[in-house]
């Protein structure tokens, strides 16, 4: 029997009328789509809340590369900065130095990361478009202004032009710590929609880290920015080497947020595992159907049989059937787990607004599925099309091999036996 003869059979099987097998079939393609609705929505949430987290660390924190002068000289910002600017990729560089300190307002004080940097890299277009501004201006004008983000101006109850007390650290004589307090007036609020680093940060400009800072109580780098920081980090990074020399110590972001993204992509792994687990549980249903469409089909094997039909013909008819059972199921899942991926900060606003009209009659409380103290406010939509072709093809797979032994059973059916029965 010719190949195309069994596709044909197959295709009949599945979409044909009811009472040829459609029953089973259909039923369990529409089982491998359910199974692949949740995968491809954590798919695309998980991908989405990582790449947002991390371009938020990217864009306003580490930067895509950090440059470390060993020497700690100090005098040669200028002179490092054009260096770095030569290199091909490089979009911006930055001098910023970074310590501990304890700030205070007017209803409290707690511990916070400071950074000065230069006010030219809140302009930068990548940074502003993470950025949402509370209050007040969206960088320090003066060397006696602060920029607070909205979890920690909430903290200390610090609003815009309030004064607040900034206390660091420096060496005294005979290498004793003696501390350094500083004023500031809070020049704007900010939020890049992500509770860990809006509850950290507080900013000041370069001159501004002058008065609070000492060279052996902070950390100086130049931070960089590149064109495609995630593709081409390793190999700008191998040209600022070349370029600079053996005195300075080049990170990329992947150093840098070694350990947090890797954190991310372990538990990114294991959702996907557990979902695929569900596929697995799916495909065996393609099994199940195949079994009960060979009982139902007897008939049709033994004249198939008799027409001369192989054992091989015979098996790859009810293949066909599963394949196509299993293509139809992906499509379908991967279609409706990408329009549900797609929509899903709508969805959950949607489900918010409902939750919450019901919740308000109870305890006056919105509810919050998204919570910033936690996610983010905003989950962008990263769809990574090859992992959900692999998704897809892994789907095909299990129903193919969860069919193969009632499809092999089948093909070695005696036709006369099945004669009798029928």
């Amino acid at each position: 029997m010719k190949k195309n003869t069994s596709l044909f059979i197959a295709l009949r099987y599945l979409w044909g009328r009811a009472h040829e097998g459609v029953r089973y079939l259909r039923g369990a393609a529409a089982g491998i789509a359910v199974s692949l609705v949740p995968i491809i929505v954590t798919l695309i949430v998980a991908d989405g809340m990582i790449r947002g987290i991390t371009d938020r660390y990217l864009e306003l924190g580490t930067g895509h590369l950090q440059v470390f002068d060993l020497m700690r000289s100090g005098n040669n910002e200028d002179e490092v900065t054009e260096k770095i600017k030569m290199v091909k990729g490089v979009r911006g560089v930055w001098p910023e130095q970074r310590g501990m300190g304890v700030i205070a307002g007017r209803s409290g004080k707690t511990g916070v990361t400071v950074r000065a940097i230069e006010a030219s890299f809140w302009d930068d277009p990548q940074s502003a478009s993470l950025l949402k501004i509370i209050d007040g201006a969206h960088k320090p004008h003066s060397d006696r202004d602060i920029i607070l983000g909205e979890t920690l101006a909430e903290n200390i109850g610090a609003k815009v032009g309030d004064t607040v007390r900034l206390m660091t650290v420096r060496s005294a004589e005979g290498g004793r710590m003696s501390p350094r307090t500083a004023a500031f007036t809070v020049g704007g609020i900010l939020s890049c929609g992500y509770n860990e680093l809006d509850a950290l940060w507080c900013i000041t400009s370069w001159e501004g880290g002058k008065r609070v800072f000492s060279m052996e109580q902070s950390a100086s780098s130049f931070i960089i920015k590149i064109n495609d920081p995630y593709k081409k980090a390793d190999d700008i990074a191998w040209d600022l080497y070349h370029e600079l020399g053996s005195g300075y110590s080049i990170y990329t972001w992947k150093d840098l947020l070694r350990s947090q993204y890797s954190s991310y992509e372990t538990t990114r792994q294991l959702l996907l595992f557990i979902m695929a687990l569900i596929v697995i549980v799916a495909a065996v249903n393609v099994s199940s159907a195949t079994s009960m469409l060979v009982l139902e089909r007897q008939r049709d094997i033994a004249i198939l049989k008799v027409s001369g039909a192989s054992v091989g013909g015979v098996t790859g008819v009810f293949l066909w059937g599963s394949f196509l059972t299993g293509l139809a199921g992906s499509i379908a899942g991967i279609i409706i787990g990408v329009l549900i991926g797609s929509n899903i900060n709508f969805l959950v606003r949607s489900l918010e607004n409902i939750l919450s009209f019901f919740t308000v009659f109870f305890n006056g409380t919105d509810v919050k599925i998204l919570d910033p103290g936690f996610y983010l406010e905003t989950i962008p939509v990263v769809i990574d099309w090859t992992a959900v072709m692999i998704i897809g093809l892994f789907a095909i797979l299990c129903s193919i091999l969860a069919s193969w032994i009632p499809a092999t059973r089948a093909g070695r059916l005696k036709p006369m036996d099945l004669l009798r029965k029928t």
